[in-house]
């Protein structure tokens, strides 16, 4: 009697419901342990792979750059592919470009260098001879440029030296030999037309001048195969021709040292020096 009443009161539980029991049980135990470190496993492999296509994809792209860059510098369309044998020739070339690079660059601070080092000479010069307002000295693109006033060394319309122009151009002259470049010398005029039988035009004159100086130059002693005579007449003036002062300026005789001399005089040093 007993068992049939509690038999009532609870029944047996139904097949469903079983069933439903069980999978919450399976649920409540989880994935087994080792699949945590298979997915991290996972993930890292797939980002070393991702860092590696990254990594290949910016090589290619500097070597893009790199050939890019070398069409433009040597004007060829035909760049060989890194990694052959005309790759690492091309690199190696370009290596050498640098190194001339840096070389030419050295030069130019050498020159630069000796040109103001020569205008330094110069200023001491007119300074201990008291040349000071007959003789000036400045440097600029063309090199170191000792200038000398027309009023020292000709008379008017005039190429022949005076007697005062040819005690300057010997005290000059003590002043040249100190450097072993060519020089040019350069005649200028100011812009007022000159008409006579031997000098047509302002381009005679200049140029007469200039030869006149080199002439005295040489008598002195100056080697004539490091010499070079040019006449610009009025189209080179240093001020405008607008007063008497100014066209007083404009006519003069400029002695240059010029850079490119000084450069090939440095070149074949180190060359010989090699």
């Amino acid at each position: 009697m007993a068992k049939a009443e509690a038999a009532k009161k609870d029944p047996p539980p139904a097949p469903q419901e079983e069933e439903e029991e069980e999978e919450a049980e399976e649920g409540e135990e989880g994935a087994p342990a080792w699949v945590m470190t298979f997915a991290d496993l996972v993930t890292l492999l797939m980002v070393f792979f991702i860092l590696l296509f990254a990594m290949g994809t910016i090589e290619d792209e500097k070597w893009r750059l790199i050939k890019e860059s070398l069409k433009t510098a040597l004007g060829t369309d035909v760049i060989p592919e890194s990694g052959t044998r005309e790759g690492l020739d091309v690199i190696k070339n370009k290596l050498l470009e640098d190194k001339t690079i840096h070389a030419v660059d050295e030069v130019g601070a050498m020159v630069a260098k000796e040109v103001e080092e020569i205008a330094s000479e110069v200023e001491e010069f007119v300074y201990k001879n008291k040349l000071a307002g007959q003789v000036e000295v400045n440097s600029d693109e063309r090199g170191a440029i000792i200038t000398i006033s027309d009023l020292v060394l000709f008379r008017p319309g005039q190429a022949r030296v005076t007697f005062e122009g040819d005690k300057t151009l010997k005290q000059i002259f003590d002043l040249l030999k100190q450097f072993n470049y060519n020089v040019t010398i350069e005649g200028h005029t100011d812009n007022t037309p000159i008409r006579t039988e031997r000098y047509p035009s302002n381009w005679e004159l200049s140029a007469s001048r200039a030869s006149e100086v080199a002439r005295k130059l040489v008598s002195s002693g100056f080697p004539p195969n490091k010499l070079t005579v040019e006449g610009f007449a009025e189209y080179r003036p240093k001020v405008p021709n607008t007063s008497a002062q100014n066209r007083a300026t404009n006519r003069r005789i400029e002695i240059v040292y010029q850079r490119g001399s000084i450069r090939k005089h440095m070149v074949d040093i180190l060359r010989q020096g090699r």
